[in-house]
């Protein structure tokens, strides 16, 4: 089956799914910055979106509309979107996969690498590394969407376990397969085992070379993912973190971005939340965690920064941002 994993370039590249960052809104200053080749939601909970009383919940984070470009304004080249979803039952993964499709939807991908310790007590995200034959249930019941299926996860649960689990996982006939070059104990609080990567390609090779693999763990811009690509044989690229270093990390011409730059991407990224606020209110606070990623390597930035942080509304952050240029 033709999917939108075949027709991206090699190797490609992925912007991470991230909680409470890879939102819509988020999406559209990274397209303007520079745009990955596909790109991921938040995690969504399958139980929740198939809840009558938890689905509103859910609405932010399956939001595909550019904010900017639904207000009327210029819309950014559009991106092929993936919905990552969690979960521990089958029936909701099927209910949830058919949705996904009749919302256009290009794919989904199942979270089996959150290490979050209350997600894992459920049996969920990298807690299925124990259980392989649910996870193998999840994805069958995701197919039933007639949408490609991908997995994202992790080599281990307390220590590596490539062979039995990625194997196993290379068996389910994916449309792309993620993997995060750490254990769930690990969390990421050591650094990536890139050198997994090596084991993870051969075993695709031997198992479903149609496969494509993507790496993920530390992977700072795509420079640094084109080199990993070409060591270790990779299809593609997820870089997480490193966004929040460079904005501009997928860029294909690296080089010094100042302040003038980085302070039009932060005045971006507010005109978007404001326009997807009209849409669905959202809080001011959460938007702070931003800030760190535009007010950054140029003279004076702890100073604004720490000004920002005590901002009331997107209407504040703008005017402390113009006296200070």
């Amino acid at each position: 089956m033709k999917t939108v994993w075949n027709e991206l370039p090699r190797p490609f590249f992925v912007l991470a799914p991230m909680e409470g960052v890879t939102d819509n809104v988020f999406r559209r200053v990274v397209s303007e910055a520079a745009a990955p080749d596909i790109y991921f939601t938040e995690f969504v909970n399958a139980a929740s979106f198939c809840s009558p009383k938890g689905i509103h919940s859910t609405r932010g984070r399956l939001a595909t509309e550019d904010p900017i470009a639904a207000a009327g304004g210029q819309p950014v080249p559009k991106v092929p979107l993936v919905a990552q979803i969690w979960g521990t039952r089958p029936e909701q993964f099927a209910q949830m996969g058919r949705a996904l499709a009749d919302m256009g939807y290009d794919g989904i991908d199942i979270n089996m690498g959150c290490p979050v310790k209350d997600v894992i007590k459920t049996g969920a995200c990298s807690a299925l590394i124990n259980n392989p034959p649910l996870a193998a249930e999840l994805i069958a019941a995701a197919k039933e969407s007639g949408l490609p299926v991908s997995v994202k996860t992790r080599i281990g649960f307390t220590t590596p376990v490539i062979e039995e689990w990625i194997g196993h996982l290379l068996r389910q006939d994916l449309a792309a397969l993620t993997v995060h070059a750490r254990t769930q104990r690990e969390m990421s609080k050591v650094p990536a085992h890139h050198e997994a990567f090596a084991q993870v390609i051969a075993l695709r090779d031997a198992i479903a070379p149609q496969t494509p693999v993507i790496g993920n763990g530390d992977i700072m811009d795509r420079q640094h993912g084109e080199t990993l690509a070409a060591q270790y044989g990779l299809d593609g690229v997820m870089i997480g973190r490193g966004i929040f270093t460079n904005p501009f990390c997928f860029s294909t011409a690296p080089g010094q971005h100042d302040r003038k730059e980085l302070l039009a991407l932060l005045r971006s990224h507010l005109d978007a939340f404001d326009a997807a606020g009209r849409v669905q209110p959202r809080k001011f606070d959460p938007l702070k965690r931003f800030f760190k990623i535009y007010i950054r390597n140029f003279d004076g930035a702890s100073e604004l920064r720490e000004r920002l942080m005590s901002a009331k509304s997107t209407t504040e952050v703008r005017h402390i941002i113009d006296i200070s240029a």
